[in-house]
Parts: C-alpha cells; structure tokens; sequence
C-alpha cells in the first residue's frame, strides 16, 4: 500500500494491523505532493464543494451525500480540463470503448 507520511498512515495502529495482515507499506517522501496530486485535487474539491458547504448529523447523511457529489462530479459537472465535459462523457467517447475489437471481455 502506498500513501503520504499523513499521521493517520504512520500510527502504530495502521501500520501494526498492516504487518499482521502481511501488506508491505511504501510511503512517499516527505513533500511529495505530487506524487498524488490529481487524487488530492479532487480530495480538495470534494471537501470545499460538498463536504464543508454541509452539516450532516450522521455518517450514513455524509455518505449519502458524498455519494449524490460523486455521481455530479463524475456525470454533470464541467471539467475546463476535459474541454468543459464531465468525466463520464469524455471516458465514454474513446476510440478504444467505441470499437469492438479493443473492447475488454469479461473473464468467468
């Protein structure tokens, strides 16, 4: 598993149940944040466009409510990178999805 140096990834408690379960752990160096920096992007504008604009009293409403984000974020909301397209149109019209050939098939 590969992470930042985050406290939370550097507890005894984390990395302890890591060995036990045999997971080897890679940790980024210290200020590395580029090695992640489109998942902490988005981290970033999850947490200023849903998370901290609500007041959920239960994790069950965060979730729900992460979740309904998620699915904006992923189907509606303008990308300026993707040309002003969601993520789901422009993953949707690849060449490679649109043409049989290249299709990946599912394995039983």
């Amino acid at each position: 598993m590969n992470t930042d140096q985050g406290c939370q990834f550097t507890s005894f408690a984390w990395t302890d149940r890591l060995h036990r379960t045999g997971i080897r752990i890679s940790m980024d160096g210290k200020g590395r944040f580029l090695d992640n920096i489109f998942i902490e992007r988005l981290w970033r504008t999850l947490k200023y466009e849903c998370v901290y604009l609500h007041a959920w009293e239960t994790g069950s409403e965060a979730k729900a409510g992460i979740r309904k984000w998620m699915t904006f974020y992923n189907r509606q909301r303008p990308h300026s990178a993707l040309g002003d397209r969601p993520p789901a149109v422009v993953y949707w019209q690849r060449d490679d999805i649109n043409q049989p050939d290249q299709q990946v098939q599912k394995v039983a």
